[in-house]
């Protein structure tokens, strides 16, 4: 697990929704879909976009928004590496 992967899809009923995964490899196709890819090997940044509009590739900022929602997955990622990070405010 070194890749926490962001796909955003649009329902039929006109609605968006979000589906996470972990990977320990980028693929082709993830590079070509994902809207964002975090690097916690490296922690940074591989991609960041938001309905084809590139947002800020601010490591902190976007691991800590995804944070609020994925705790239990990105604490997973953080221990395999033994990232010591604070934890964000609450």
């Amino acid at each position: 697990m070194r890749y926490f992967i962001v796909n955003y899809v649009l329902t039929p009923k006109g609605q968006t929704d979000e589906m996470i995964s972990v990977s320990r490899n980028i693929k082709k196709n993830d590079l070509q879909t994902a809207a964002v890819i975090l690097d916690f090997k490296k922690q940074q940044v591989v991609k960041a976009s938001m309905n084809g509009t590139v947002i800020p590739r601010d490591w902190d900022r976007i691991r800590d928004y995804y944070y609020q929602h994925y705790p239990k997955v990105i604490d997973q990622i953080e221990q395999f590496y033994a990232v010591a990070m604070p934890a964000p405010a609450q």
